[in-house]
């Protein structure tokens, strides 16, 4: 299965970066609330929150816009997702996004592109 994962150990300084790459790939801009990445606060410290290809997501589609392929990556369909948000609300890490002004939701699909902009090099995209 492919993912995107916090190298452990690895410490996180909050720059952005890969929530600035996410957000650009998928909506041109940089807005946090727009990346499939988020940097939470645990005990004080800042800790990339990712995707780990649970598939929750998928289970409470009622379209069946979300399938997992053959690497075990789920992916949205943009033409089956009717935005309700349902998976965005059962993402237990928070970070599926739909936005307002977007008519489908996204989420990470381990592209790599917050691999390439962190420059910690925290993260990385794994098979297993």
């Amino acid at each position: 299965m492919k993912k995107l994962t916090v190298k452990k150990g690895a410490t996180c300084m909050a720059c952005l970066e890969c929530v600035r790459a996410c957000s650009t790939a998928f909506y041109k801009e940089f807005d946090e609330e727009k990346s499939c990445i988020k940097i939470v606060q645990r005990n004080g410290a800042p800790k990339p929150m990712v995707c780990v290809q649970c598939g929750k997501c998928a289970t409470v589609c009622e379209f069946g816009a979300i399938t997992q392929n053959a690497k075990g990556v789920y992916m949205i369909n943009k033409k089956l997702c009717t935005g309700c948000g349902k998976c965005k609300d059962v993402c237990p890490f928070g970070v599926l996004v739909k936005v307002e002004d977007s008519p489908v939701s996204s989420k990470c699909i381990a592209c790599g592109i917050c691999v390439k902009a962190c420059p910690m090099e925290i993260l990385e995209v794994v098979e297993n």
